[in-house]
């Protein structure tokens, strides 16, 4: 539920087709891309041209997700009604959070109205500012600039309280610190509406990867410590953070070649997803097969109000097997993304999708698609 397919206006770092491609290959049927494209999916018409696109050229399911704001520049609502008429099955600024808490409040009170979920990016842009990695020993040994926890957990709290305040619809992108799976956790004892995601390199990574200076592990949330890994496995297991999503950020070799300071923030991640969940989750017993799969499947589908990811009679022939034994080394070399950014290079992993089927139609086998 959480991909960046660049198309339009980057389709140098990625297209609706080589996204699909790999999500395809990583046994994905279905995928919500992000709204940070360039013209941004603010409007009907780059709704409808991402749509027509996917019809035509991809191989898995796509579903848009809107901009909140114009423009993602956070000061006016997007026409949210057309949006949701055109197709869009969420709103995020994602990549831009929400710094204004007056159009955040309007946008969750909008959420209610048209039934779609707010995908906040949650993170204070002036505590973060200028800052590559976590805040903390490691950053100061590097001497990199830090963004420390706080910037993501005091949005955390501001978007929670504004949800406990209008009830509508909040679901949070890439929680990444203890102290924001605190947070959800207690407002969901307290009966906000409210989920909430990881991404495998936030559950698998720390910022001691950052020692290497590969541009690779560069990411927004920054790879944060052992205790808030340990943190955002443990809500995972218990269900505080419902779903699990690739977060999928493709940047061309040419951009992440430069000093880590200048490099863009993301990672691939369609391909390694799943081979990363049945590693480091369901083969470590943090998660049990069955809640893994769901939290790939009917958990994103359910936030996101559509008809996916289950197993009935009558419903679409999207399927996915998996070989649980097979073994991979993670090589970027051959992946079908057009981006190659992975920090999961050379990595031995176990368990990959060796046939996606969409609509009853093979779309990849053991790595062809």
């Amino acid at each position: 539920m959480h991909t960046h397919l660049r198309e339009p206006g980057r389709e140098d770092e990625e297209t609706i087709e080589t996204g699909t491609r790999a999500a395809a290959t990583g046994g994905f049927t279905s995928i919500a891309c992000m709204a940070n494209t360039q013209p941004v999916v603010d409007n009907q018409s780059v709704v409808k041209f991402i749509l027509d696109k996917a019809g035509k050229e991809g191989l898995v399911n796509v579903f848009p997700v809107g901009s909140v704001t114009k423009g993602l520049k956070g000061e006016e609502l997007a026409e949210i009604g057309e949006l949701k008429k055109a197709g869009v099955v969420a709103l995020s600024d994602d990549g831009e959070p929400l710094m204004d808490s007056e159009v955040m409040r309007r946008a969750l009170e909008y959420s209610k109205m048209f039934a779609l979920p707010i995908i906040s990016h949650p993170e204070d842009k002036k505590l973060s500012a200028g800052g590559v990695m976590n805040e903390g020993y490691i950053s100061t040994i590097l001497g990199f600039r830090g963004i420390p926890p706080e910037a993501e957990e005091i949005m955390v709290a501001r978007d929670l309280i504004l949800a406990e305040m209008t009830g509508g619809n909040l679901h949070f992108a890439h929680l990444s610190t203890r102290g924001s799976v605190e947070l959800v956790r207690e407002a969901r004892a307290r009966g906000a509406k409210v989920t909430g995601e990881a991404a495998p390199h936030h559950f698998t990574l720390t910022d001691k990867e950052v020692r290497s200076f590969d541009t690779d592990t560069k990411v927004n949330p920054p790879l944060r410590t052992e205790e808030d890994v340990k943190a955002v496995k443990q809500g995972l297991r218990e269900g505080t953070i419902d779903v699990i999503a690739s977060d999928h950020a493709p940047h061309s070799f040419e951009e992440k070649n430069v000093e880590y300071d200048y490099a863009p923030f993301g990672i691939v991640g369609l391909e390694t997803t799943l081979p990363l969940v049945l590693t480091e989750l369901v083969e470590k017993k943090i998660l049990s097969l069955r809640e893994a799969i769901a939290k790939l499947t009917v958990k994103p589908a359910g936030i996101l109000g559509i008809d996916k990811g289950t197993l009935a009679r009558g419903k679409d022939a999207d399927l996915t097997i998996i070989d649980l034994k097979k073994e991979i080394v993670v090589d970027p070399g051959k992946f079908k993304s057009k981006s190659k950014n992975s920090p999961f290079k050379n990595r031995r992993l176990k368990g990959v999708a060796v046939m996606t089927i969409v609509g009853g139609r093979i779309v990849q086998q053991s790595g062809e698609s």
